[in-house]
């Protein structure tokens, strides 16, 4: 997250403030978390810092923002893929079925993303709402071979089998 030339004083401040941005957020202080991300991104722009931040303006419905965060998030550093699904999301929130694939399928050739489940399931879901049945149902097994016990996942996959039988 902090490259070795920013100084340890400044990684640290960084650092809590994004930790106290992250609480705030999850205590639903969303005024407060906004605040802190950019605090913390003013001492040093780290990819995290802009894609949480843009996830924070993403539950205030703010998702043209959230997008723009974190299109900052991939300038900062183009290898973490969370930002990548995190903008699907976002353009499906605004119903955008179409404009959405190529970031999910972003998300999953990124090379430092943890959570390649989820751009698997959303994908899965924009499939099966455009009437693709057959790709919902592949992107739902491949959620499910990367988090076995992804719930929502066996559950849209056992009720898309059920559809196709």
């Amino acid at each position: 997250m902090f490259d070795d030339e920013v100084p340890t004083g400044l990684k640290r401040e960084a650092i809590e403030l994004f930790e106290r941005a992250y609480e705030a957020q999850q205590a639903s202080d969303y005024d407060a978390a906004i605040e802190l991300y950019k605090r913390s991104i003013a001492i040093y722009p780290t990819a995290e810092a802009h894609t949480f931040l843009g996830w924070v303006y993403s539950f205030q419905e703010r998702y043209d923002e959230a997008i723009d965060e974190c299109l900052e998030a991939i300038r900062v550093d183009s290898t973490f893929g969370n930002p990548y699904n995190d903008i699907g999301s976002y353009l499906v929130a605004q119903g955008n079925l179409y404009d959405c694939v190529k970031w999910f399928k972003r998300a999953l050739q990124a090379p430092r993303y943890e959570a390649r489940a989820f751009p698997h399931m959303n994908l899965g879901r924009v499939y099966e709402q455009r009437g693709h049945l057959l790709k919902a149902a592949r992107h739902y097994g491949l959620a499910l071979e990367q988090e076995s016990r992804y719930t929502q996942a066996a559950v849209a996959l056992r009720k898309l089998q059920a559809r196709l039988n």
